[in-house]
């Protein structure tokens, strides 16, 4: 119940937002946001699920109420949070009154209407980390979409339109293709589902009922479905060469909605990719990990090396996402528990420190009027505690000890290398590769912040330089202190996320392979 009294506050809240006079408007939303954080929090604190939602675990805080049937299958309204979800929830929670607070300096028009958006949003990022029925996820999934193409089309930049209209384009396709995915599989199952639920679905697969529809196999099912479902959740990540939208998005949009596009939406994808394509088809994912791995590997390397090229800081910061989010995919593809696990928890990592990167390209932009590494140097001397705040999260991005990024990597690399999912250490040597892509971040990282933060002080801007309001900054060292809390004591969150990994590898150990070996045969024993 305490899932539906968070989307209640943020739906309610977004209402009182929206006809709310623009002077109070930014104050009032940041007021309605910290109750979804007291819940999340205290969700947290008394959180005692166990196992995997979608294996029968013990989920808490949410319903299961039977809402209609629809052609013979039954739609419920199903909510529920295991050690999976609800840190999401948190990092969403978390990031959202920040972003608020990080929006009362650039957002000055129209701010009724920019915070109950945000709001709005927040309600469906909930929604779509707590939903186990298939339709209410698709719901909350594409309601995501419309908050974000406004946020971006009327707030954003010059080109905001093309850069709306783009994310809108690309997402809503990805949706299709995934949803077209989904339900060939559920169709598949035939008698053995009677529901969209995750779960029932999930529990029918690993239990051997994929038969097959129109004379073909449901190994060749399963393989398709997983195609489909992998193209549209890759969209969302995004995965490279799928990646082209997100840094318009992220140049056009204002610094608030950056941080919540790289901070929560992007783990929307991976979160699926988790819960539908690693969970549901670990066969599938075990024969196609070879391209799987490089595909991540890939993302790191070449997110990387476009972050190199870049001189807009934002556009480094875009960049990077696409490069962190390569190793989440290794970490899923291994197949181990510190992999699963650490791809979870750099999920929650790189929320923090990409929240915290684009909030100081945002101040220094707010000051400055330039994002441009060629336009500014000597930031330090006038802006230093916005760029204390810089450096920590750009050491954070290159896993500096004792920090998040540095905990969820090794945990990546420590699963990476014990995989058995390729033969000869196959996983190891891509791994390896991947782990350049630590050297080139730490290269353009250090670059731009020696080029901007350091030196004599110059400012190709007439503007005056000097440090910014406290509410600019406050925002920026709450998050640093989350990163360095969150390097030091993992355990905050990988307990819970350890524990509902488990049931997904041991159905790989168990029922899972038997749809691994049948599928061998379809793509001519690759395994």
């Amino acid at each position: 119940m305490l899932v539906e009294l968070l989307l209640a506050a943020c739906l309610v809240g977004a209402v009182v937002t929206f006809v709310a006079p623009d002077r109070v408007a930014g104050k009032l939303a940041l007021g309605i946001s910290l109750l979804p954080l007291v819940g999340a929090l205290y969700m947290y604190a008394t959180f005692d699920g166990s196992g995997n939602a979608l294996f029968g675990g013990a989920t808490m805080f949410g319903e299961n109420v039977a809402w209609l049937d629809l052609a013979g299958y039954q739609l419920s309204y199903h909510t529920g949070l295991d050690g999976l979800s609800l840190p999401l929830v948190v990092l969403s929670t978390v990031l959202i009154p920040l972003a608020i607070l990080s929006a009362w300096t650039p957002i000055q028009s129209r701010q009724s209407q920019f915070y109950g958006l945000v709001l709005l949003m927040e309600a469906s990022l909930i929604g779509v980390f707590s939903a186990l029925d298939f339709f209410v996820w698709f719901v909350f999934w594409e309601a995501v979409l419309i908050p974000m193409y406004f946020l971006i089309g009327v707030w954003g930049g010059p080109r905001r339109k093309y850069a709306a209209i783009k994310f809108f384009v690309y997402t809503n396709v990805a949706s299709l293709v995934m949803f077209i995915g989904f339900m060939t599989l559920v169709f598949a199952l035939g008698d053995s589902v009677s529901s969209f639920g995750l779960p029932a679905v999930t529990q029918a697969i690993a239990a051997g009922n994929l038969g097959n529809v129109a004379g073909v196999a449901g190994s060749t099912i399963a393989l398709v479905s997983f195609v489909l479902m992998f193209f549209g959740f890759a969209v969302k990540v995004p995965i490279v060469p799928l990646h082209t939208w997100l840094p318009d998005a992220h140049v056009e949009a204002p610094t608030p909605v950056s941080v919540l596009l790289a901070g929560v939406l992007l783990k929307m994808g991976t979160y699926a990719l988790l819960r539908f394509n690693f969970t549901m088809l670990p066969g599938v994912a075990q024969d196609l990990a070879v391209f799987i791995a490089l595909l991540g590997a890939a993302s790191v390397i070449y997110g990387a090396l476009l972050a190199l090229a870049q001189q807009d800081l934002k556009r480094i910061v875009a960049y990077s996402s696409v490069s962190s989010m390569g190793y989440v995919i290794l970490g899923l593809v291994a197949y181990t528990q510190y992999g699963l696990g650490g791809a979870t928890f750099q999920m929650v990592a790189h929320g923090l420190i990409s929240g915290l990167m684009f909030m100081c390209v945002g101040v220094v932009y707010n000051t400055t009027h330039t994002r441009m590494v060629g336009d500014m140097s000597g930031l330090a001397s006038r802006m230093p505690y916005t760029v204390g705040a810089l450096i920590a999260g750009a050491f954070a991005y290159m896993g500096l000890p004792l920090m998040a990024g540095f905990a969820g990597e090794f945990f990546i690399f420590r699963g990476s290398f014990a995989s058995t999912v390729l033969p000869n250490n196959g996983m190891a040597l891509i791994t390896g590769v991947a782990m350049f892509g630590i050297v080139i971040v730490a290269g353009y990282l250090l670059f731009a912040m020696q080029r901007t933060l350091f030196g004599e002080f110059f400012s190709a801007t007439e503007y005056d330089v000097r440090e910014a309001a406290v509410h600019d900054v406050a925002p920026l060292f709450v998050l640093v202190l989350l990163i360095i809390a969150l390097g030091t004591a993992p355990g905050i969150f990988f307990e819970m996320i350890w524990n509902a990994s488990q049931p997904i590898l041991d159905n790989v150990q168990s029922g899972g392979e038997a749809a691994v070996e049948s599928l061998a045969t379809v793509l001519g024993g690759v395994r």
